[in-house]
């Protein structure tokens, strides 16, 4: 969550008077004030709507929300002039191959306008891009910079800038190691043979994505009236959708849009749309305000909300939350990130109902509750584990293709009998068939943590073979580990419920273990894991230092003979 503060003279001339009932209707909107003082308004934006991290953002949705100015807010975006254009160099293929970028132009900037504009860049880098590591974003005076520009990886010797909020020129290593910004996310470029920067026509630096801007090239000041933004990373879907957040902004601050033309010509791979499909082709023009329309359905919206509402309310209410709606077709706008299914639509229908306005029932039956056996029987391998030192962790049942199979060891060929999303708008897009790759990818974000670190997860895999099925499976993991301690984990907990197994040597085993330090775990005959050392080469996949030893089983068998 993200606190976003607000000049409160300026909310009232422009939205309204801030009494108990404009509070009330802040609240009801999804962003509860945290504190009113005489000058300023602090409201909390809540992760799934990243567009209101700015008050000129936050007064869009909220004027609409009021009735004042519904419907979808439409944007006038220019097409690139010369020398818009922003290539796209091979060398940052590995390293943080996307971007998208913008100009706008006849900006009236003041002081608190740029405190706005930094803001909303740093709430974004926070949460949208995870501390930076998704998305890094710039933003720079068009006046300094002489078009058209490059985006290209360099060796950290041969990059040479005075950083902002320096006077001394710096290599991209000094960077790294003396300057703040530089400290607090040398990590995102640790490990890196070259560092990502982009540089303009006159080979001047612009940045060093994702950890500092130029003095010279990235400093908005009150006299800048262009700017010229971009956004980097790995997720060309997620860095359109932040250019889309910062441009409406400064739009409604009197900006004039422009689009870039971005070359990927040289990558080999071509960047995703918005609906998550690779573009063909080796140009894109950003940013693209290209709206998504989706089916809403009036009987599934009144049955979860328990509602009876006629169409017409139901356009009402879409249109309050700053969509269109026509015949049952919503027209979502290209700054929402949240929507991704009909039931977020029925959530912003809610919304704009009002919380406050639903009538609580009781349901007209008599039940008695208690808690499901299994849960008891996962408890309390959660309080065992725990109470041995080790931390549980968990993670999302969707999972990404590349660390499921590829990072695990597997070729192409091996790959299969997964259940995949269809049209995912994320990364995440088959549902996990094991828990072992999530506890690996845990360890590979912590190696620069203490150690030793002793991590494990209970939780459902998918299989699909006639029809899907899910099971529950329970992972343990020791960095740095061997087959003697985690050995000692298994045997103690099952001794600890009373269940009977053998550890046996396997005739085959997942290719993730060190052939010779495996075995299988079997319960009346039947196996229900492995146990073993994680091999080097798939430690080196995940760019993990130490030693991995893990088990994991699937649980259905512990059940039958607990339940």
């Amino acid at each position: 969550m993200a606190i976003v503060t607000i000049n409160k003279k300026q909310f009232e001339k422009e939205i309204g008077k801030l009494d108990e009932k404009m509070q009330d209707r802040i609240a009801m909107f999804g962003t509860p004030v945290e504190e009113i003082t005489n000058n300023e308004l602090q409201i909390e934006i809540f992760p799934n709507r990243p567009d209101l991290l700015s008050y000129h953002g936050f007064k869009r949705s909220f004027l609409a929300f009021l009735g004042k100015k519904t419907k979808l807010k439409k944007y006038k975006i220019n097409k690139p002039e010369k020398n818009y254009k922003v290539d796209i160099d091979s060398s940052v293929k590995n390293i943080r191959p996307y971007t998208a970028c913008a100009i706008v132009k006849k900006l009236k900037l003041d002081d608190d306008k740029i405190k706005e504009l930094i803001e909303i860049q740093e709430k974004l880098h926070i949460t949208v891009g995870r501390k930076r590591k998704k998305v890094a974003i710039g933003i720079y005076p068009l006046e300094k910079i002489k078009l058209p520009i490059t985006f290209r990886a360099l060796e950290p010797d041969k990059i040479k800038f005075v950083p902002l909020e320096s006077n001394r020129e710096m290599s991209g290593l000094e960077i790294l190691q003396r300057h703040p910004a530089g400290k607090e996310y040398a990590h995102l470029l640790a490990g890196k043979e070259k560092f990502p920067i982009f540089i303009d026509a006159d080979k001047n630096i612009l940045s060093m994505p994702p950890i500092i801007n130029s003095q010279l090239t990235g400093k908005i000041t009150e006299k800048t009236s262009e700017v010229f933004i971009e956004c980097s990373g790995f997720d060309f879907e997620i860095l359109s959708k932040c250019l889309n957040i910062i441009i409406t902004s400064l739009a409604d601050m009197g900006g004039k849009i422009y689009q870039m033309e971005i070359k990927y010509g040289h990558h080999g791979r071509t960047p995703k749309n918005l609906r998550g499909r690779f573009l063909q082709g080796a140009k894109k023009i950003t940013p693209d305000m290209t709206t998504e329309k989706m089916k809403i359905s009036l009987e599934t919206t009144n049955k979860l909300l328990g509602l009876n509402l006629k169409e017409k309310e139901l356009k009402q209410l879409i249109e309050k939350m700053g969509c269109n709606y026509n015949k049952r077709i919503v027209e979502i706008p290209a700054w929402r990130t949240d929507i991704l299914h009909e039931v977020d639509l029925i959530e912003d229908v809610a919304i704009a109902y009002g919380y406050e306005n639903f009538v609580p029932e009781i349901p007209e039956i008599s039940t008695i509750g208690e808690e499901n056996p299994r849960e008891t029987i996962k408890r309390k391998f959660s309080e065992i584990l725990a109470g041995l030192g080790m931390l549980e962790v968990s993670n999302y049942h969707l999972t990404i293709k590349k660390d499921q199979f590829a990072k695990m060891g597997f070729t192409k060929k091996q790959e299969k009998d997964f259940i995949e999303v269809e049209e995912s708008k994320t990364e995440y897009a088959i549902l996990r068939k094991d828990l072992t790759h999530y506890l690996l990818k845990i360890l590979s974000e912590n190696i620069d943590s203490e150690y030793p670190q002793k991590i494990f997860e209970i939780g459902k895999v998918f299989k699909v073979n006639e029809s899907i099925s899910e099971t529950e499976s329970l992972v343990a993991a020791f960095a740095p580990g061997n087959f003697t301690e985690i050995k000692q984990v298994l045997e103690y907990l099952f001794k600890i419920i009373d269940v009977n197994i053998t550890i046996a040597e396997p005739e085959k085993f997942p290719l993730h273990f060190i052939d010779g330090r495996v075995a299988e775990i079997k319960i009346n005959e039947k196996r229900i894991g492995f146990i073993g050392e994680i091999h080097p080469k798939i430690l080196k996949n995940w760019r993990i230092r130490m030693p991995v030893a893990l088990f994991e089983i699937n649980l259905e068998e512990v059940f039958e003979k607990l339940v």
